[in-house]
């Protein structure tokens, strides 16, 4: 584990930008980027775009580490490279943000109100590559629809589980329950999932290190207690759907809380603008969203 990376993702001031979009939502986040669907027939032209936009992005003098804590990729961009660099090494090197991982693929059916991981066939050769690249840590998302005990248990230990294997190859996992924005219950599902992540951490070895990435909850500072956990490196929020406005307004009324949106970052960004347009939009958007992480 690189230490000076825990040190900046512990108490660094600053937030992480979600660049993983992957297999299924690729299609959208370049139609919103102003790629539509004809401009590529197979998934290998695909993926070079995306690897183009997540270097536009990466390379711009507006994605600064003042700002940018971590960037989560995903598995095609941390095999590529920047200017002859694996994408993570550029990043910690040139850029001086964590690099990060997302492990999972996808979710499984709605079962119990909510939807677990579907299995990680790959995970052991996955993470061992994953260390090869030097990428710090991993993401992986789950999500909780209702206020059903036995489903939000079993996201919890699904998450936890996975998770003990990410620590034993030496990363630090980002363990994402999602709670959806729209669920009708969605506060008591949040008392119940908090209620499970403190059971969870309680039974962890005491040198064991995770971060959370969690829905911006319904009552503010809810997670504050979560935060001065031990075992927590650090508590990060994803926008879930709604606007960067909204979302950068709900973050700023809880206290030590920090972005991890992808959405909510790229809003606004288009293949087809000058680099100046592109690199003053990205400054706008990485300025409004760090100011929210900093309350």
């Amino acid at each position: 584990m690189n230490m000076a990376q825990l040190n900046r993702m512990h108490s660094g001031k600053g937030f992480i930008a979600a660049l993983d979009q992957s297999g299924g939502s690729t299609p959208k986040a370049l139609t919103q980027y102003g790629v539509p669907e004809s401009s590529y027939t197979n998934d290998e032209e695909m993926y070079r775009i995306v690897h183009e936009m997540r270097t536009r992005i990466i390379k711009s003098p507006a994605f600064d580490s003042e700002y940018i804590l971590g960037a989560i990729l995903f598995e095609n961009t941390m095999d590529r490279k920047i200017e002859g660099q694996w994408t993570a090494d550029y990043l910690w090197e040139k850029k001086n943000i964590v690099p990060f991982l997302k492990v999972d693929k996808g979710l499984a059916d709605f079962v119990n109100g909510v939807q677990l991981m579907k299995p990680i066939s790959n995970l052991d050769e996955l993470l061992t590559r994953a260390v090869e690249r030097n990428v710090f840590g991993t993401k992986m998302r789950s999500v909780i629809k209702e206020a059903n005990v036995i489903g939000i248990r079993e996201v919890v230990g699904q998450q936890f589980a996975v998770g003990m294997q990410i620590v034993e190859k030496g990363l630090i996992p980002i363990i994402e329950p999602e709670v959806d924005i729209y669920s009708a219950d969605k506060e008591k599902a949040e008392d119940i999932l908090k209620e499970e992540i403190i059971k969870a951490l309680s039974l962890l070895d005491k040198d064991v290190k995770v971060m959370l990435k969690l829905s911006i909850p319904t009552v503010n500072n809810f997670y504050s207690e979560l935060m001065s956990d031990p075992h927590i490196v650090r508590v990060v929020a994803l926008s879930g759907g709604y606007s960067r406005e909204e979302a950068n307004q709900k973050l700023s009324q809880n206290h030590g809380l920090i972005a991890s949106f992808s959405r909510a970052l790229s809003e606004g960004l288009t293949a087809g603008q000058s680099d100046d347009e592109f690199n003053s939009k990205l400054s706008k958007a990485i300025a409004a969203i760090y100011a929210a992480s900093i309350t």
